[in-house]
């Protein structure tokens, strides 16, 4: 069972998509799919690690489904799927999880960020995320992972389980005929552009969410045109004109935040759009930026509105992703349960 090169990603079908996902993650996966093989993923299991309305779950699998193929994957080109569809995922999890070290998870960031105070309310589902994580990516054996840089913490544990798996099981591996006692490769990130990590429009030094409460901190993908205008000119800026350089941004991360926004739009990189606008004020640079987002985001918008309208057409094209998963999937996912030692049929 050779190592291939293959690239996984997903994103939570929780909130709207907004820019902050469109330009620090779908951006790279649309280009990545013309060169690589890829699998993207709805992480429907990760969404309720926090409790979910059933009913709306179901709707916002299909909306990021729609938002996905609206921004630019195309589902023949690309696996896109939801994970709930392949058991691989939760069954790796559990083999991941009796593989992985308390110490490992309890140093984890984003768990002692989400669940802040109430951490012995957390659910064991929070706790255990990067476990799942682990095993989304390496289900496929994927050696390619784009990630945003607050998920490289994530991406090292995955990386960490491989290894100790590779180590625990190197005797069985062997007896399997991987002579190289290898059976996970090291997953890679992939972290690239000027807007990898895109800042809220009311506080440039925190990420655009969708779990900010104010709609004005994010442009979803699905805000009309007046809507986004509107955001923009409300952006936080400061009273000091564009820097014409890139070491004019110390101390002005809003600054840094709508220009990065713009280079990535227009494919330029920062320092052209600062010998661009550079001395000008942020009144006039905010309307060709809302322009600029407009045109990006207009199409896409029309284009969600447009497949949501048939939800059986997007759960069609789950069913077969989840379908062409399970080819990849399945026998790996079989190979592990041989060499942990499972009797299987």
């Amino acid at each position: 069972m050779k190592i291939t090169p293959r690239v996984f990603s997903g994103m939570q079908p929780t909130g709207s998509l907004h820019l902050g996902n469109y330009l620090g993650a779908m951006v790279n996966w649309i280009k990545m799919q013309e060169t690589h093989e890829c699998i993207y993923c709805v992480v429907d299991l990760h969404a309720i690690t926090v409790w979910q309305d059933p009913a709306e779950l179901r709707n916002a699998i299909r909306q990021v489904t729609a938002a996905y193929i609206a921004a630019g994957l195309d589902p023949k080109k690309s696996i896109l799927f939801n994970q709930s569809q392949v058991s691989a995922h939760a069954e790796l999890a559990w083999v991941f999880n009796c593989v992985s070290r308390l110490g490992w998870l309890n140093r984890m960031t984003q768990f002692k960020e989400k669940a802040g105070k109430d951490r012995e309310q957390a659910s064991v589902g929070l706790y255990a995320y990067p476990n799942l994580m682990a095993a989304d990516i390496l289900a496929y054996r994927a050696t390619h992972v784009p990630v945003g840089e607050d998920q490289k913490q994530h991406l090292e544990l995955a990386r960490d389980i491989a290894q100790k798996f590779n180590n625990d099981f190197s005797a069985s591996i062997i007896a399997e005929g991987f002579a190289d006692g290898i059976f996970f490769p090291q997953p890679e990130p992939v972290i690239t552009g000027a807007a990898t990590r895109v800042m809220s429009l009311r506080d440039g030094s925190k990420k655009m969410s969708k779990s900010d409460p104010s709609d004005l901190s994010r442009i979803n993908m699905t805000d009309d045109a007046d809507t986004i205008a509107k955001k923009i000119q409300k952006a936080k800026t400061d009273p000091e004109p564009l820097p014409s350089e890139e070491g004019g941004f110390s101390g002005r991360p809003e600054a840094e935040n709508l220009i990065g926004i713009y280079a990535t739009l227009v494919d330029k990189p920062v320092d052209a759009v600062l010998a661009e606008f550079g001395g000008q004020q942020f009144s006039a640079f905010k309307k060709v930026l809302a322009d600029a987002l407009v045109a990006k985001i207009e199409p896409i918008a029309n284009e969600i509105k447009r497949l949501t309208g048939d939800p059986a057409e997007i759960d069609r094209i789950l069913a077969d992703g989840s379908s062409r998963a399970r080819e990849i999937a399945t026998p790996i996912m079989g190979k592990v349960k041989d060499i942990v030692g499972f009797i299987r049929s």
